[in-house]
């Protein structure tokens, strides 16, 4: 029969390993919760230099079209008609990285 003693350090050591053990996967899920949130704020940093980018050709535009045009109906219409080939190329080069 086995000694009290070891009995009571087997059980204090089976309840230490069961505590790393849950200790283990609290962790793994913060990593989880961790990577989750990295990859959020990929999408979100992705998403604000594609503003950023957008509001650039904004900016160009308008002194392109502030250099070129020279009264404001003919300024007008070519700012939309540059707009409209930005966003053709915007999609093409969208369909060339797929």
């Amino acid at each position: 029969m086995a000694n009290p003693s070891y009995l009571q350090q087997i059980q204090s050591i089976e309840g230490k390993v069961h505590q790393l053990v849950q200790q283990y996967q609290a962790g793994q899920e913060r990593l989880r919760a961790a990577h989750q949130e990295i990859e959020r704020l990929q999408q979100v940093i992705q998403e604000r230099e594609e503003e950023i980018k957008n509001f650039q050709n904004q900016d160009n535009i308008t002194k392109i079209v502030q250099t070129i045009a020279v009264d404001t109906a003919s300024s007008t219409e070519l700012k939309l008609k540059i707009n409209e080939y930005l966003r053709e190329i915007d999609k093409c080069i969208a369909y060339l990285r797929e």
